[in-house]
């Protein structure tokens, strides 16, 4: 999480904060899941693929930097637990 937007996966689904509005995606409506470094390597950016294809995504500034390591560590270990498939 940063000051203004959040990222939450786990046993539920994903779950987006962008500016004080929240959306929740259950696994079970989710199709995939994305992620990666913003092009300046300050953010990670996180993307869900809806079932009707629908594209969402939220960007979480990472602070310092070096967390976004740690980040992209944790979240494909929660990835690989609750959707091995992708």
């Amino acid at each position: 999480m940063d000051r203004h937007n959040s990222v939450v996966v786990d046993i539920n689904g994903v779950a987006f904060e962008d500016h004080g509005i929240s959306v929740d995606f259950p696994w079970p409506e989710i199709r995939s899941v994305h992620y990666k470094a913003s092009g300046n390597g300050k953010a990670l950016m996180v993307a869900v693929i809806h079932v009707d294809g629908t594209f969402f995504e939220c960007t979480v500034e990472a602070r310092p930097r070096e967390r976004l390591h740690q980040w992209f560590a944790h979240l494909a270990q929660v990835l690989g637990h609750y959707r091995p498939m992708g």
